[in-house]
């Protein structure tokens, strides 16, 4: 998801949404393909104009190389999709020869289909908007983004607190939008804002807490402290949030700090690359590999390598079972260094299940949850292997929490999802959610394959099928069932019928 709904599109009796993905004709939903959809928002939104064949086909096929006969097709078929043009004569889509297409008709703009307001939780909401870097060294921007991403586990740690992820809160960086319009979107009463800059051994913070409600400051404070006392300072931010919204101050004891900034600064930088390429991946290893060197303590740094090793399974195709120990003894040693880290304990768990070790993963994923409800990642992981094991409707409302938690998450929470909605059958809903482009075009396609299959949509299942083999070109059905930690005979099966249907090699 993405916050701020672009437009949607009316010609004559048609309006189309490209980001809901769908287009309506007298108000009833018309069954167009992801390609074809592609193209008439790209040609819808520059009425008009000419857009040439290499500008359609990157918007429909982008960064592939595909023939141009596939962008007739789909034009042809949208085409006899849309019918005439409201004046009779002639077509929606008229072809410059040679060039490329041009949309004939008039179009209306009209304002983003603004989403559904999320409820207030029964407890205070928070979300913690990334600080912004007041140092004249944009370097110093990952220092704020660290800043803001350890206050926001140390507000999600408080079990009387409903706080908002990293993800969906980063999602508003560098957006200059009123503190309401944020709120709602994210579904929350409270944001906490500020300031940092670190210079000359030296750090400013500058902080507000906001009512989004009433528009009151709650709480405002300024800090300037040499650059060792960093943490006492966000401990202090804390304790005041927590204090100014439940009416005390917190219980808890704080978390365990690194001790040593440099090792800080290399975690706060190599987690920014989690999620992104292989290369990506391979500069995170290196960061995390010197921070544990730097400080052998420091049990987030360990349990970001483990996560590191493996991703890299993930790009590579599968791990060995030397690598599995590595995982697994790099995992331990995060939990054993920080037993109170929620995020330690759910990384364990969930490694611990790809071992085969479910007793132990599922008390760690309990302890993870118990220490930090509002942890997002915990959830979404939590589904993932809940809905493995046969409980699906249990796996399905995990999933809800965690979009809850991150209404704006990384890519993997929609393969969790479509993959549990696959489970229990929702091949409708499967789809919807798997061709949003948060998720399209990565290892999720296996399931929208599968659920297109089940349908009957044989072809579009097979096309899907091909695409995703191009990034994974090493899949098997055989290698996926004896990696992937299913306790149910009957999912399994599921799968596996899916997979089969859709063409996925043996």
């Amino acid at each position: 998801m993405r916050p701020m709904q672009g437009s949607r599109f009316a010609f004559g009796s048609f309006v189309l949404d490209p980001d809901a993905g769908t287009l309506l004709r007298d108000d009833v939903p018309v069954a167009v393909g992801y390609r074809a959809l592609k193209l008439l928002a790209a040609l819808a939104g520059q009425p008009g104009e000419i857009l040439g064949k290499a500008e359609l086909m990157d918007a429909a096929w982008p960064g592939m190389a595909v023939e141009e006969g596939n962008l007739t097709v789909q034009i042809a078929q949208l085409r006899k999709l849309l019918g005439p043009a409201d004046d009779g004569g002639g077509e929606w889509i008229a072809t410059v020869p040679r060039v490329g297409y041009r949309f004939t008709g008039a179009v209306e703009r009209l304002g983003g289909a603004k989403r559904k307001p999320l409820p207030l939780p029964d407890k205070p909401s928070i979300a913690v908007l990334p600080f912004d870097n007041m140092s004249n060294d944009a370097e110093q921007g990952a220092f704020a983004d660290g800043l803001t991403e350890d206050l926001i586990t140390d507000l999600s740690r408080n079990a009387d607190l409903f706080v908002i992820a990293r993800s969906s809160a980063f999602a508003y960086k560098g957006k200059a939008l009123a503190v309401r319009e944020i709120a709602e979107d994210l579904g929350v009463r409270y944001l906490l804002t500020g300031s940092a800059r670190r210079a000359a051994g030296r750090v400013r913070i500058n902080a507000q807490l906001v009512d989004t409600e009433s528009g009151n400051q709650l709480w405002a404070e300024r800090f300037d402290r040499g650059l060792e006392d960093i943490f006492a300072v966000q401990d202090e931010v804390t304790a005041r949030i927590v204090e100014a919204l439940l009416g005390r101050l917190r219980a808890q004891s704080p978390r365990k700090r690194p001790g040593n900034l440099e090792a800080y600064d290399l975690c706060v930088r190599a987690r920014r690359l989690m999620d992104d390429q292989p290369q990506s991946a391979r500069e995170a290893h290196l960061m995390l590999t010197r921070a544990v060197s730097l400080d052998p303590g420091y049990a987030e740094a360990y349990r970001w390598l483990a996560m590191n090793h493996w991703m890299g399974r993930v790009h590579s195709g599968g791990p060995t079972e030397p690598e599995r120990a590595v995982v697994l003894e790099l995992a331990r040693k995060a939990v054993a260094l920080d037993p109170d880290d929620a995020g330690c304990r759910w990384v364990l768990a969930y490694l611990l299940t790809f071992n085969g070790d479910f007793a132990e993963a599922d008390a760690e994923f309990e302890q993870a949850i118990a220490l930090d409800p509002n942890e997002a990642d915990a959830w979404a992981a939590l589904s993932d292997i809940t809905v493995l094991a046969g409980r699906i409707e249990e796996g399905l409302e995990q999933s809800r929490k965690a979009f809850r938690l991150n209404p704006y998450p990384p890519s993997w929470y929609y393969l969790t999802l479509g993959q549990a909605l696959y489970a229990a059958r929702q091949y409708e809903a499967v789809i919807e959610t798997l061709r949003r482009d948060e998720t399209y075009r990565t290892t999720s396609r296996r399931f929208l394959a599968a659920s297109l299959a089940q349908l009957g949509r044989l072809d579009e299942a097979r096309a899907e099928t091909e695409l995703f083999l191009v990034g994974s070109p090493h899949f098997t059905i055989s290698h996926w069932r004896a990696q992937e930690p299913f306790r149910d005979t009957a999912t399994l099966a599921h799968f596996v019928d899916g997979f089969r249907k859709a063409g996925l090699p043996e």
